[in-house]
């Protein structure tokens, strides 16, 4: 499930930018610094949720979109899977760490320019401190061994999250 994540991440990020959002799937709304969104595939709706950078430090010359995901695809029965996108290749077999108001703490798995947790648990963890936080970091360290540290709000994000599962008819 985790490559097909990938694979759907890695379309999302090249076919749309952040302006193209509205204009390629769905709207379902924006909520304070998440939009929520739709769109088919294989007859089935997808449901997403994403956010980019308040702030993004590193010290790097170019950098791509940046954006983090929670998404539910009915296809494949999946929910509530959380990916972040970087914007730039991983340093081979390194992991991003993500801190939630100096309360939660959580480690992903990288693969090119994308992290996932280690699974569906640790999703539901992740999401939850995120729907209840305010403030999301996230740090990780580029191929050519650049730190980046990415700040979110999560100002509207357990609003986005409640429109994503009515869009998708997820229940908690």
């Amino acid at each position: 499930m985790k490559k097909i994540a990938l694979l759907t991440a890695s379309i999302l990020l090249s076919t749309f930018s952040a302006p193209a959002f509205a204009a390629d799937t769905d709207m379902i709304g924006q909520y304070g610094d998440w939009s929520a969104h739709s769109y088919k595939e294989d007859g089935q709706n997808v449901c997403f949720m994403a956010s980019r950078p308040q702030k993004d430090e590193g010290d790097y010359t170019r950098r791509g979109d940046i954006y983090a995901f929670i998404t539910h695809r009915k296809s494949d029965g999946t929910k509530n899977e959380f990916s972040y996108a970087a914007g730039y290749p991983y340093k081979t077999d390194s992991e991003v760490k993500i801190d939630i108001d100096s309360k939660w703490k959580f480690t992903l798995f990288t693969d090119g320019e994308n992290a996932w947790t280690a699974g569906p648990a640790e999703d539901k963890k992740l999401i939850d401190a995120i729907k209840r936080g305010s403030k999301m970091k996230v740090v990780g360290y580029s191929k050519k061994g650049t730190k980046t540290v990415d700040t979110y709000s999560l100002k509207g994000s357990s609003k986005a999250h409640d429109a994503i599962n009515n869009a998708c008819g997820v229940s908690e």
